[in-house]
């Protein structure tokens, strides 16, 4: 006896098909076949850029300038804007919109944005289409590493190679647990070279770390890359803070003598709320808490990384108790020292206001983070004259 399979089910079953073959780029012609079974008419792929100001159509099999990344469409229609539209308020706040004949449904990986499914249908189950989007966000990630169809559509302009370098070894912007967030976001995102991030949740511990290197292009870049995967290698040894801090220290000072990277080396423990961190040469956390802003860690309590043999004594670890909701923003001095026209600086008292106004406004973290980016950028008439980096953590928000 035949059995019939219910026609979304099918879906699911020829979107499956992709996890052991296909590529990210086979994604718009096949959610363009079960777009029926779906009762839809058309369904696509809409990706962030990087500068996270646009939304662009996946590029498929036959794409036209599918070897080429930068300037018009990626194929399967035009690119949608961010503010303002239906396609955007689906990224921004990670919630499902909808219209009389259109449905568009974040693409999440964890908490990490990717972009929107956009679906054309007057009929459609949104339940449904909200296991297709979490499906389809699963096979971007899981088969974008077999070919560049996602960075060719996310690339708006060439990435530079010192970026290229960074981005390639940095985690997913956003991650949360149990109410713990940590995102970031950085700029100038297609030429930056000597601000990084990095992070890891390991049982109720995450591990924190915003590096900025002196310097910029590949010679920065490669002393971030020896940077960031000297943290990894302590942090994954064991090694406690202090540790750690000693041996980001000897590498840098052995490999690029002279050299240095400041950096803020943090733990939160997501039971507890304690934060124990190092700032070594770098601008301390803006702590806030109840919409206020709080007196954070004390900083710095150690000579940048590269620096710590000229001192005999040990880092100094600051220890702050969060309460429930507290945010800390980590920054580099890219975010409070733009300028504008005049010259005036962005400053810690503009950049602590512009947190504290848009989490009143009940932004997610993450849009908060974007928000944040495309106002320092702004400040400097789009023309950064250094790496702007921040990243934010809030605690059982």
């Amino acid at each position: 006896m035949m059995v019939l399979v219910p026609e979304p089910m099918e879906a699911v079953r020829r979107l499956l098909g992709l996890r052991h073959r296909g590529r990210a780029e086979d994604l718009p012609a096949l959610l363009h076949e079960v777009a029926p079974l779906l009762q839809a008419t058309t369904a696509r792929v809409l990706l962030v850029d990087y500068a996270q100001l646009q939304l662009f159509p996946l590029r498929g099999t036959g794409s036209a300038g599918t070897g080429s990344a930068g300037g018009g469409s990626a194929g399967g229609g035009e690119p949608v804007v961010v503010d303002g539209t239906p396609a955007g308020a689906a990224f921004t706040t990670a919630q499902v919109t909808t219209s009389d004949d259109a449905v568009w449904l974040p693409l999440l990986h964890g908490a990490e944005r990717l972009g929107v499914l956009e679906v054309h249908t007057r009929a459609a189950d949104v339940d449904v289409l909200e296991t297709i989007a979490a499906l389809v966000a699963e096979l971007i990630v899981s088969r974008r590493g077999y070919g560049d169809a996602v960075e060719h559509t996310r690339r708006r302009e060439p990435m530079q190679l010192a970026a290229e370098i960074i981005w390639s070894q940095l985690p997913p912007l956003t991650y949360a647990i149990d109410g713990t967030v940590v995102t970031a976001v950085l700029e100038p995102c297609y030429d930056v070279g000597g601000d990084s991030f990095d992070y890891a949740a390991n049982g109720d511990i995450l591990h924190l770390g915003l590096f900025d290197t002196v310097g910029h292009g590949i010679a920065a870049s490669a002393l971030t890359t020896l940077t960031l995967n000297t943290y990894r290698n302590a942090r994954r040894s064991g090694l406690d803070l202090a540790d750690t801090y000693r041996s980001i220290d000897k590498w840098i000072q052995a490999q690029y003598p002279g050299s240095f990277v400041t950096a803020i080396l943090a733990e939160l423990d997501t039971a507890t709320g304690q934060y124990r961190r190092i700032s070594a040469g770098h601008p301390a956390e803006l702590l806030l808490r109840d919409g206020r802003l709080r007196a954070g860690p004390a900083s710095p309590t150690a000579l940048p990384l590269g620096l710590g043999h000229m001192l005999k004594r040990g880092p100094g670890v600051t220890t702050e108790q969060l309460a429930p909701g507290d945010t800390l923003v980590l920054y580099t001095d890219g975010i409070t020292e733009a300028r504008d026209r005049s010259g005036a600086l962005f400053g810690l008292d503009r950049l602590s206001s512009f947190v504290v106004e848009q989490l009143g406004l009940g932004l997610t973290a993450p849009e908060v983070m974007r928000r944040l980016i495309h106002t320092i950028v702004s400040y400097e008439q789009g023309e950064l004259r250094d790496d702007a980096t921040a990243a934010m953590l809030r605690w059982r928000a």
